[in-house]
């Protein structure tokens, strides 16, 4: 089995993707106006919008309601991606901090109010975790 991809499900599909598009440096790709995909080495963020949840199963997932899971992204520089994000990104919920577990980690909230956090391993055991 592989894990392949996370969706969102949003009630603005072109602000979450232009949102994720600058946070990323990754370009989507935009299937219609209800559903885009920014995808990655390992894995793919899918935006669908709420018209695409009937489709699905209807009532089964309402946006901007999220406040158990956190969209994790392996970045060279945190720091870097901090200073980038200054002043584009509405909520830090934490500044980059290194971890007890060996990652240098910056959350934050989405447009949407989804956790996201950018981390970089900065200890050997998680730089060994991590390796590609």
């Amino acid at each position: 089995m592989d894990f392949v991809s996370i969706r969102i499900i949003t009630g603005d599909v072109a602000r979450l993707v232009g949102f994720y598009e600058r946070a990323t440096e990754v370009r989507a790709t935009r299937y219609s106006e209800d559903f885009a995909e920014l995808r990655t080495v390992s894995g793919t963020l899918a935006i669908g919008s709420t018209r695409t949840v009937s489709l699905i199963a209807p009532g089964a997932a309402r946006p901007a309601d999220n406040r158990s899971v956190i969209i994790e992204f392996l970045v060279d520089d945190v720091d870097g991606v901090h200073r980038n994000l200054t002043g584009f990104v509405e909520e830090f919920v934490n500044e980059p901090t290194t971890m007890p577990w060996g990652n240098r980690s910056l959350l934050l909230r989405d447009p949407d109010g989804n956790l996201v956090n950018f981390f970089t391993p900065v200890t050997p055991a998680a730089r060994d975790k991590f390796a590609r």
